[in-house]
């Protein structure tokens, strides 16, 4: 099987505020669908607070948390303390693509690693405590470019490759 293909989702603001205070600062139906669908039946990556900020494992997905409490029993999920041992587990499953799915320190890890994001880009500028990090130095290959609205927000759902 060839290697899968490591891609990094996200919803952020103009700011690249991906959260506050443990939460995502919208909700988003449309986003979570478009997550749900694009990450069911594969591998997921995502670090300890994203994991408490969604409490429990996401069905129909390989969860993977890291922590650096590897004691910790999180049922339903493989615990790890690294992204490199996250990314080691994941490529012994069968999965195309492997998903890193937060947080800001798990993006800015993962960035350099990646092969293609998935953004959702919330046109309004927002407070927030938890930002994805710049990307577009390395990511500016446009794959697909949609633009929608839903309640307030004005949004772009964008697929962006390596340049």
């Amino acid at each position: 099987m060839s290697e899968p293909r490591i891609s990094l989702i996200a919803a952020l603001s103009e700011n690249r505020v991906i959260g506050n205070r443990g939460a995502i600062p919208w909700h988003l139906k449309d986003d979570f669908r478009r997550f749900k669908e694009r990450t069911t039946g594969h591998v997921i990556i995502m670090g300890r607070k994203t994991y408490e900020s969604i409490g429990r494992p996401l069905p129909g997905r390989t969860n993977i948390v890291i922590t650096r409490d590897t004691g910790r029993d999180i049922p339903g999920c493989i615990v790890v303390d690294s992204l490199a041992e996250a990314l080691a587990k994941a490529r012994a499953i069968e999965s195309k693509e492997i998903f890193v799915i937060g947080g800001g320190q798990i993006y800015a890890e993962a960035l350099a690693l990646a092969d293609r994001l998935y953004l959702t880009l919330v046109h309004a500028i927002m407070d927030g405590d938890a930002f994805f990090p710049e990307y577009s130095h390395i990511f500016g290959k446009i794959l697909e470019s949609e633009e929608a609205e839903e309640g307030d927000y004005r949004l772009t759902y964008l697929t962006l490759e390596r340049n």
